[in-house]
């Protein structure tokens, strides 16, 4: 407890980036989600053709791979890309993957009917996605989409492979700094800190999405407001 105590700022500068980088990359994973997922719904069959190929590739490559063939192959084409952007960079990429799938899913969870009722009325197709449809997918898409910012925060420890000070380099840094100076291993104690935040965290973001999933739920089986209820049919007594 004595050596968390005296790293207490050093860790709390790891912590606060390892939340800066799962908040940059959850940003352009969410852009790209839903660009993709919702390029993926239109009736264009080449755009659902290139969408489903971006998906596959960046879904079905290691994480830990994507996020070196960033940092190590952009220089190559002159983008000096600091440990940091690449990281957010290969992470956005993989949840922009997942998440657009996961926004394609909700946009196929609305029913048909509400496509063709919006159309027939005369709705352009942005109108129908922004007013129509893309509210109601919104009820499928959240839960999910929250699930994925669990595994985002989970993945930005694989910084730590590429040079980023983020909360599970600290604790190896610690770790390492005072076995060679002090002569013992805290490594129980530090990775069992780690850990724990971790799990806080990780913990946290599980209960939210499955509260904001059981609201959805509830909203959904809850009666329109200003519509009526039907009146009981009236037993007339004998």
């Amino acid at each position: 407890m004595t050596l968390i105590l005296k790293n207490l700022p050093f860790i709390l500068q790891g912590l606060t980036l390892t939340l800066a980088l799962a908040v940059t990359t959850l940003f352009f994973s969410t852009i790209i989600a839903f660009l993709l997922g919702t390029l993926a719904s239109l009736r264009f069959r080449w755009l659902r053709v290139v969408v489903k190929v971006y998906v596959e590739l960046f879904r079905d490559i290691p994480l830990v791979v994507n996020i070196f063939f960033v940092f190590f192959v952009a220089p190559l084409f002159g983008l000096e890309l600091s440990p940091f952007a690449a990281v957010t960079v290969g992470l956005s990429l993989w949840g922009g993957a997942n998440g657009a799938e996961i926004v394609r899913g909700g946009f196929a969870s609305v029913p048909q009917h509400q496509w063709a009722s919006a159309a027939a009325l005369g709705l352009k197709t942005w109108e129908i996605y922004a007013f129509v449809t893309g509210p109601q997918a919104l009820r499928a898409i959240l839960p999910p989409f929250v699930g994925l910012l669990t595994l985002l925060v989970q993945a930005t420890s694989l910084g730590a492979l590429v040079g980023v000070t983020e909360f599970f380099k600290v604790g190896q840094i610690i770790v390492e700094r005072t076995t060679m100076m002090e002569g013992w291993n805290p490594a129980f104690a530090i990775y069992s800190a780690v850990l724990l935040i971790y799990f806080v965290i990780c913990s946290a973001l599980t209960w939210f999405g499955r509260w904001l999933e059981r609201r959805l739920k509830s909203d959904l089986r809850r009666p329109a407001s200003g519509v009526a209820a039907m009146p009981k049919p009236v037993t007339q007594l004998p």
